[in-house]
């Protein structure tokens, strides 16, 4: 006998599914670094985690069998610290550049704008 399930009874099956785990879910697969969590995410080979730095997730670095890498740079890493601490001064010089690089808006730019618009030094980046 072949059942056939509706496109909603699907969609419903896969929403109650978790796909990435927050780093409190007791089921999440978490492993402590100093200054540093990883939440396995996927794969086998390489293994992807996420990052967090406090309450904020930084990036995502890869378990590979024979080293770890960041995505960010060509290196290869011995310990998993040496990939997050990596990605994470990798992700200081690009907000550092990022706002070195920014020009603020002129005063015509800033009339033109809605007035509830908000400022580009409050949008989240």
């Amino acid at each position: 006998m072949i059942t056939t399930l509706s496109f909603q009874e699907a969609q419903l099956d896969e929403s109650t599914e978790k796909i990435l785990l927050p780093p409190t879910d007791p089921n999440a697969e978490v492993q402590e670094i100093p200054g540093y969590k990883l939440v396995y995410a996927d794969g086998a080979c390489p293994r992807n985690y996420r990052v967090y730095k406090g309450d904020s997730m930084i990036g995502v670095i890869f378990q590979y069998i024979t080293h770890w890498s960041n995505g960010v740079d060509s290196l290869r890493y011995t310990e998993p610290v040496d990939a997050a601490v990596g990605l994470d001064d990798f992700m200081k010089v690009a907000r550092v550049l990022k706002a070195a690089t920014e020009q603020p808006a002129t005063e015509e730019e800033l009339l033109d704008r809605e007035f509830d618009a908000p400022s580009e030094r409050f949008v989240a980046a």
